[in-house]
């Protein structure tokens, strides 16, 4: 089962990687950062009974019976990808590749959902990638193939989910993927805007996960 996704606020996350934190100036990309500065959310609470229904994972049944309409589930493993679905009353759930990015103690920070593109013009897939909200979104995202530049991608909006970030790659981004032996997410964090929290994707399993996973026609 893909668990429901409660972001770490990045103060816990920044007191738990200090040694790690680093500036990333060299990354570039081809979207302008946004004019203004939202104000930091609240932090995102860990689940608890006060947080509500939303941010809770109220389970899966354990003897292998059909998910609840709405719920994710994890349809195939391809490495560290998961095919994830939502139950729904198609014929056939919709499907995305979906990795939760994590940081050295093991909880989770971000996820990275992806999909693939049909007629996207220059995009060959799309993916969606969740932060935490105390992050800075002026700072935009990063995400890099085996210690490369990389590319920086803006931030759609935020949710008491967490921030979003909606984009699209390229055939060259999904060769990079499919080649590479590893990648990293990066982001801002509102409170230390000097610096910046790297987080490892995985590309174990990432090209037969890729291959599996739906196309979205445009």
């Amino acid at each position: 089962m893909i668990r429901q996704l409660t972001p770490l606020t990045l103060v816990a996350l920044m007191a738990a990687t200090a040694p790690a934190l680093a500036q990333d100036t060299t990354a570039t990309g081809d979207a302008a950062a946004p004019t203004t500065e939202e104000a930091a959310q609240p932090p995102a609470q860990e689940a608890a009974p006060e947080t509500g229904g939303a941010q809770l994972d109220l389970g899966q049944p354990a003897d292998g019976s059909t998910p609840e309409l709405g719920q994710r589930y994890s349809k195939e493993k391809f490495g560290d990808w998961d095919l994830a679905c939502i139950k729904t009353e198609a014929e056939k759930d919709p499907c995305s590749l979906l990795q939760i990015l994590k940081d050295e103690t093991g909880n989770a920070v971000a996820e990275v959902s992806m999909f693939r593109i049909d007629n996207g013009g220059q995009a060959v897939a799309g993916a969606t990638v969740i932060v935490p909200l105390e992050t800075l979104l002026p700072g935009q995202l990063t995400i890099a193939v085996d210690g490369g530049a990389g590319k920086r991608y803006n931030y759609a909006f935020c949710n008491p989910i967490g921030c979003i970030a909606q984009i699209g790659l390229t055939a060259d981004d999904i060769a990079a993927f499919k080649k590479g032996k590893a990648a990293t997410v990066s982001l801002v964090p509102a409170p230390a805007p000097d610096q910046r929290i790297t987080l490892n994707m995985s590309l174990n399993g990432f090209t037969a996960g890729f291959e599996a996973v739906d196309v979205l026609t445009r």
